[in-house]
């Protein structure tokens, strides 16, 4: 494939398009290198049903965080066979595959291992069957339920294109398969393993992720916050129980945590500036053993959402100072206050710095047909990608969307006709041709421009 590609590329007219270089930073190229569509489109379809293989091998055989032993080491078969130098087991399960190719920038681009402890239900022939455990003992199911084997092969693709194609830039591929990130400590894990010590240090990073909200081959972008932090806090409310006949003997934790609920939403109503998002949301509340006995205490579990690093610590304060004040206000003594528990492993914010997303949009406008490219909202999701910017925010870093549903879903999902399955859900099936092959076109033209040749 590499010389007949290589021989398409050098007959084909290359577009400009210009762009300001960031302070501080290693110049984004003036000019991408990025074929007409056609070329880079037409290579992937004639590789689609290798691609397709690929994808339902890894859908029917998921592995939970941290567990991705199989996954890691098929696909680090195949970046070996691309010349690529591989190393494995990086902070647990993760993968790095570097190429070196002359002087210039240091490019990482990431995807995503792990699958999630869902029940698949979407009736694919190659859904998966797979159980496993969880960290906790826990027996489940197993799913790709986000996406994460569309990205592993759109991955996979990337950097097959990228190694036939050596002739059209310079620089660094440091490309990484990262573990754990449905847990929010794969990142994290890789960077203290020496992902940027032990391997060239990253002047851009990009990745992408599927959408259960776009059309199939659809791509969408934001700059600045794209995605949030995402803490766990679990709150334990005390209380003195006895009989439920005689509830003036007792100090009741259910009602003294139903007022807690109630009293937290004012955070986000009355406490947040309504131009910086935040969500406080408590999934889980229980207590008891039967009906008519006052239980000691109860247990609520919350999931806290905020962009920036001054809003988290402004919520989780506002959580504390609520549940003390509403057990102060029910007569709960001084050895009984609720006792709150932050998790200590968090999934950060993902940051795409504006300058460097603008221009990456730019670049995928300028290569795909009108109306295929769109800014879009930011996500109160959470993604570990952003711990990468964190680690070094002169690195500049870009994570966009590539739509999943299909076209005709969409449109009766318009219509009011159907409820369109979210990420995460056991019905979650994208149209994972369209997803892959514009993943894998669009992280191509990304790297061409990053790794431009003079």
């Amino acid at each position: 494939m590499r010389h007949a590609l290589t021989a398409i590329m050098a007959a084909a007219s290359l577009s400009s398009i210009a762009h300001a270089q960031l302070p501080g930073t290693t110049a984004v190229p003036t000019a991408p290198t990025a074929p007409p569509p056609n070329i880079i489109a037409t290579t992937i379809a004639k590789d689609m049903d290798d691609l397709m293989s690929l994808y339902r091998d890894l859908h029917a055989n998921p592995e939970l965080s941290e567990q991705e032993t199989a996954t890691a080491a098929k696909l680090a078969r195949r970046l070996r066979a691309m010349k690529f130098t591989v190393t494995e087991k990086v902070g647990g399960t993760g993968v790095v595959a570097v190429m070196k190719n002359g002087s210039g920038p240091v490019l990482l681009i990431r995807a995503d291992m792990d699958a999630l402890p869902v029940t698949e239900q979407t009736g694919l022939d190659y859904a998966s069957k797979v159980k496993a455990k969880t960290a906790d003992g826990v027996e489940t199911g197993v799913m790709h339920a986000c996406g994460h084997d569309t990205h592993m092969t759109a991955f996979i693709e990337t950097a097959r294109l990228l190694s036939s194609m050596k002739e059209q830039w310079k620089g660094t591929l440091v490309m990484i398969l990262q573990p754990a990130e449905e847990v929010g400590r794969g990142a994290r894990l890789m960077l203290e393993d020496g992902l940027y010590t032990r391997f060239p240090r990253p002047t851009h990073a990009i990745a992408f992720h599927d959408a259960a909200s776009l059309e199939a081959g659809k791509i969408g972008y934001t700059p600045g916050f794209a995605l949030a932090n995402v803490d766990s806090v679990d709150l334990l409310v005390r209380g003195s129980g006895g009989h439920g006949a005689y509830p003036q003997t007792t100090r009741d934790p259910i009602v003294l945590g139903a007022r807690i609920v109630t009293s937290l939403q004012t955070l986000v109503s009355r406490e947040q500036d309504p131009f910086d998002p935040a969500v406080v949301t408590v999934g889980s509340f229980t207590g008891g053993t039967k009906h008519n006995v006052i239980p000691d205490e109860a247990k609520m579990l919350l999931t806290v959402r905020s962009y920036s690093d001054e809003t988290r610590e402004k919520l989780i304060r506002g959580i504390e100072r609520i549940a003390r004040g509403e057990a102060i206000a029910a007569g709960v003594p001084d050895d009984k206050m609720p006792v709150i528990s932050v998790k200590d492993e968090f999934t950060p914010s993902t940051y795409n710095p504006p300058l460097f997303a603008n221009q990456m949009g730019d670049v995928l406008k300028g290569h795909f047909p009108a109306g295929t490219v769109m800014e879009t909202k930011p996500s109160m999701a959470g993604e570990d990608f952003g711990r990468y910017y964190r680690a070094d925010k002169s690195i500049n870093s870009f994570i966009f969307w590539v739509g999943g549903v299909p076209a005709d879903q969409m449109a009766k999902a318009a219509a009011g006709e159907i409820t369109l399955p979210s990420l995460h859900s056991p019905f979650w099936a994208p149209q994972a041709d369209k997803v892959i092959a514009t993943a894998s076109e669009a992280m191509t033209v990304l790297a061409l421009h990053i790794l431009k040749r003079d």
